[in-house]
């Protein structure tokens, strides 16, 4: 979504990297210690498709969103501060009474978008809110047409001092916005510009069958074959999905160069300097703090990755790594199934041992309908954490196939969850934190959650499989999603030159795998299609480097913990609970936190080649 657009279409957060990861009758099962998975049930949204209460809504958001316009546009500069106020809480109002239909149909495609009818639906009330919101287009232009003196004197009066975080976080976009004329074309076009391009790719995406050892697998099915124990059926997971991906190439090329595009001249309009800046000022964050911790990733490659994936060529008995020995399970990793309960069981263990509050909000996801667990077709692969309005609550999406990696993504997805639910106090505008922090809490669940089972474990050989573990998803986290991010640098910027081959974008993927991963890896000419799947670079453009900043904050922060800081614990709550009313300086100074100091990513990325140092130890 545009930056300057009324926020009513939140789009779900897109699945992590693959490689890591209907309606219940009822939901007392999911408290009482059942083995099957759950699944959601969105009725607390709406009862269907065709509710009365759905239509209700869209039509009273829409009478609202014509009153609004009528009796505000072209009027802002004459109000008050209370009235300015009164304002603003009509918008989010409006905003809110849209983003309930909106997430409702987005979670509804997510669980199956395979169905015709279910895309339809999703259309329908993707267009319909995108007309309605045109309405409110005018709103936050004015806004930023407020002369800053006169916005000063406005945010005297102490009804609209509680508002100061969203006019502030409004006003970075200020030189980037365009004529009211303008905005409203982008918007309106927007679901059948970059919008349609997006669910083709879902669609596509979904809908593809990878033919392996007679079976026809989903894409996600097949991506978890190349963490199988037996290399032969790696590879051969690997070579059908290189084909199942070569056959669809040009279609996933036009989609990339066709956003590509759009994306620039989006970017050329509003006079971004580069293709990433539109991003950082959404993540609140200056391009040169990413530029550091990208130089800081990619300098420290030879002590991370490089490093770590000789150790794992020698344990693996391998002259040489392929790309789908990467992540392969180590010699004697049993990788022990682990029960849905167990997985509940360890996950909130680590949150109540933490801080009771923490584990109490994550206990309700379990206690009600609220997570979408089985692998099925035509749902959304990978995971994420949707926080739907502050009148509902977050739902979570997964595919839990009982490995350890799927008890650190529900670890990884309830920290999202439990954040979402802390942050909602602060309404439907100031509850969504920037990416780089919204990483925070899911990557801090993952690391008391691997504490926990760590220090709980007392064979010694399983200790060191698990801390090797912990390091490939460091890796993955960091040093993966940076070389994604460099990917997307270098094929945006050579698209300004021209539309790009499959064979060249093939080209630049290779090119920063080889760099990242290094030496110890040969590259197949069927990985040069692996790109494709990655669903980020469609949704989110640019948003890759928000999990290397959330893992380097993390390790920093879980440093200032593991050191007995006084109060953390309330302190780290209350920084979930703040939302996006604090930028990352104020929310990591009583931490005696700062990421703009280089020596701040130098801490975190210090913690995985510690891990690293331990393992050539043994």
């Amino acid at each position: 979504m545009k930056p300057l657009m009324p926020r009513v279409a939140r789009s779900l957060p897109t699945a992590r990297d693959a490689a890591r990861s209907t309606a219940l009758s009822t939901a007392s099962g999911l408290a009482t210690g059942s083995s099957e998975l759950p699944h959601w049930d969105l009725s607390d949204l709406y009862p269907g498709q065709e509710s009365e209460e759905l239509r209700r809504d869209l039509d009273e958001a829409e009478a609202a969103a014509q009153a609004f316009a009528g009796h505000y546009a072209g009027k802002l500069a004459g109000l008050d501060g209370a009235a300015l106020a009164g304002a603003i809480a009509e918008y989010e109002r409006i905003d809110e009474l849209l983003g309930r239909p909106a997430s409702y149909a987005g979670l509804t495609f997510a669980g199956n978008s395979d169905d015709p009818a279910i895309g339809r639906f999703y259309q329908s009330i993707n267009e319909r809110v995108t007309a309605i919101a045109t309405h409110l287009i005018f709103f936050t232009l004015e806004l930023n047409q407020l002369d800053d003196d006169a916005l000063a004197r406005l945010l005297q009066d102490a009804d609209l001092v509680r508002w100061q975080p969203f006019l502030r976080d409004l006003r970075v976009f200020r030189p980037h916005q365009l004529s009211e004329e303008v905005e409203r074309v982008l918007h309106e076009k927007s679901v059948t510009g970059a919008g349609a391009w997006s669910r083709l790719f879902d669609e596509t995406m979904a809908s593809l069958r990878v033919e392996l050892d007679g079976q026809s697998l989903t894409v996600g099915d097949a991506l978890n074959k190349l963490s199988d124990r037996d290399r032969p059926t790696r590879e051969r997971a690997a070579k059908a999905i290189g084909e199942t991906f070569g056959r669809n190439v040009r279609l996933f090329s036009l989609i990339t160069n066709t956003l590509a595009k759009d994306k620039e001249i989006g970017d050329g309009l509003r006079k971004y300097p580069r293709p990433g800046s539109a991003r950082n000022r959404g993540n609140m964050v200056e391009d040169e703090v990413v530029d550091a911790l990208v130089v800081a990733v990619t300098s420290d490659y030879g002590r991370l990755s490089h490093r770590y994936y000789a150790m794992k060529a020698r344990w693996l008995g391998l002259e040489k790594l392929e790309h789908w020995d990467r992540n392969a399970p180590l010699p004697a990793d049993d990788d022990r199934a682990v029960s849905w309960d167990d997985a509940r069981t360890h996950v909130l263990g680590a949150y109540r041992g933490f801080a009771p509050e923490l584990g109490e909000i994550g206990q309700r996801f379990f206690d009600h309908p609220w997570i979408d667990a089985p692998p099925r077709p035509g749902k959304s692969s990978g995971a994420f954490a949707h926080p739907t309005v502050p009148a509902a609550h977050p739902y979570i999406l997964m595919n839990y196939h009982g490995r350890t990696r799927d008890v650190m993504t529900l670890a990884h997805e309830l920290g999202h969850g439990i954040h979402q639910v802390l942050a909602a106090d602060q309404g439907y505008l100031m509850s969504s934190t920037p990416l780089t922090l919204a990483e925070t809490a899911s990557v801090f669940g993952e690391m008391l959650t691997f504490r926990a089972l760590l220090d709980a474990e007392t064979d010694p050989k399983r200790r060191r499989r698990m801390l090797a573990g912990k390091v490939e998803d460091m890796l993955n986290t960091v040093v993966r999603q940076v070389a994604f991010y460099r990917f997307e640098i270098l094929l945006h910027d050579e698209r300004r030159t021209g539309e790009l081959l499959p064979e060249r974008i093939g080209e630049l993927w290779r090119q920063v795998q080889t760099e990242s991963l290094g030496p110890a890896f040969n590259f197949t000419p069927d990985y040069d299609v692996f790109w494709a799947y990655v669903p980020h670079f469609v949704h989110s453009p640019f948003y890759v480097y928000a999990y290397a900043f959330g893992d380097c904050l993390v390790n920093a922060l879980y440093g200032v913990f593991a050191d007995g800081h006084p109060g953390f614990q309330q302190k780290y709550v209350e920084m979930l609970r703040a939302g996006g009313t604090r930028r990352h300086k104020e929310l990591l100074a009583p931490f005696g936190l700062n990421a703009s100091d280089p020596a701040f990513w130098r801490k975190g990325l210090d913690v995985i080649s510690g891990f690293i140092d331990e393992l050539e130890q043994d």
